[in-house]
C-alpha cells in the first residue's frame, strides 16, 4: 500500500493532463499507454512520469498522427524513422500555421472594413488629396464576356490562396475611356491591395486628387452613382482625369434580408479642376 503514496488513480491521472477517464482506458486497451500497476481488483495506478508521456500522445494526436502512428512512434527504436516522421508533421504544422494566420488576418480585415462602412455616410460625395499606392492586378479583362470574366475571377483568387497572399482589400479597374462613354461595367483588370508587394509585380495607382463615392446594392446599378458622380463635379468645378478604382465593401445592416444589399462599392476616380 505504501508503494500507492506514489501513483495515481485513473481519476486523479486524468484530472491532471485534463483527459476524460475512458481515454485513458481506451489507450491502456489498445496498448498505447498503459497504467504504471495495476492491482487484483483491475484498478489502474499511473506515476507523475507517464503525464510526460501523455502530453506527447496528445501533441501527436493534435498535428493528425494517428493512435495507430502515434503508437508505432513510440515503440519505435530507429532513430532516423522517428525524426523523419516528426520533420514532416513538422511541415504540415507550417503549412496549418500560414493558413490560420491568413484567417486571422482576413477576419481582422473584415472586421475592419465592417466597422468603417457602418459609420460612411453613403449618400456624400468628396474630393480627396491620396497618395500613390502600389497595386497587383490580374489580367488583362477588358471586353471578356460574362463567362470569361468568372473564369479570371476564380484564376485570381486561386494565385491568391497558392501565393499564400494576405489580402487586404480587392476591387475592379475601369480605364477613362470606358468611363467617359458610359461603359461602366467593363472592367480592365481585377486589383488586390496586400501587404507582400514585395512577392509580386505591381502597378501604381497614382497620387492626386480623387472623387469618393459609395454605391449601395448591386454592382449593375452603379451606372446611377457614376451618374450623381459626373453631376457633383459639374457643380464643384472638377472634372475626371483618370481611371476608376472600385472596392468592395460589406455593410451589416440588420433592417435587410438582402445580402446584395449589404454590398457597398468604393468608387474613387482620380479628377482635377476644370
Amino acid at each position: 500500500m505504501n508503494s500507492y503514496k506514489k501513483l495515481m488513480t485513473t481519476g486523479e491521472f486524468a484530472d491532471l493532463c485534463d483527459v476524460k477517464k475512458q481515454t485513458l482506458f481506451h489507450y491502456d486497451e489498445i496498448g498505447l499507454l498503459e497504467p504504471e500497476y495495476k492491482n487484483e481488483n483491475g484498478y489502474r495506478y499511473y506515476t507523475i512520469q507517464q503525464a510526460e508521456v501523455y502530453s506527447i500522445i496528445d501533441m501527436l494526436k493534435e498535428i493528425g498522427m494517428s493512435l495507430a502512428e502515434i503508437k508505432d512512434f513510440l515503440q519505435s527504436k530507429n532513430t532516423k524513422k522517428i525524426t523523419d516522421l516528426l520533420t514532416e508533421k513538422e511541415k504540415l504544422v507550417d503549412i496549418k500555421i500560414r493558413k490560420m494566420q491568413r484567417i486571422q488576418h482576413l477576419i481582422k480585415n473584415q472586421k475592419k472594413q465592417i466597422e468603417e462602412a457602418a459609420q460612411l455616410d453613403l449618400d456624400r460625395f468628396t474630393i480627396e488629396d491620396m497618395e500613390a499606392e502600389q497595386i497587383v492586378l490580374s489580367e488583362n479583362i477588358l471586353n471578356y464576356s460574362h463567362k470569361e470574366i468568372t473564369r479570371m475571377i476564380i484564376s485570381f483568387m486561386n494565385y491568391v490562396k497558392q501565393g499564400e497572399i494576405n489580402v487586404d482589400n480587392w476591387g475592379s479597374l475601369i480605364r477613362l475611356e470606358q468611363i467617359e462613354t458610359g461603359d461602366y461595367l467593363n472592367y480592365s483588370h481585377f486589383y488586390l491591395r496586400e501587404n507582400q508587394l514585395h512577392l509580386t509585380e505591381t502597378f501604381e495607382k497614382k497620387a492626386g486628387k480623387y472623387v469618393i463615392g459609395y454605391h449601395k446594392g448591386s454592382y449593375m446599378h452603379t451606372y446611377q452613382t457614376y451618374e450623381e458622380i459626373k453631376n457633383y463635379l459639374n457643380e464643384t468645378g472638377f472634372r475626371i482625369c483618370g481611371d476608376s478604382f472600385e472596392e468592395y465593401l460589406y455593410l451589416m445592416d440588420g433592417s435587410s434580408l438582402n445580402v446584395g444589399a449589404n454590398y457597398v462599392t468604393k468608387i474613387m476616380i482620380e479628377v482635377k479642376e476644370k
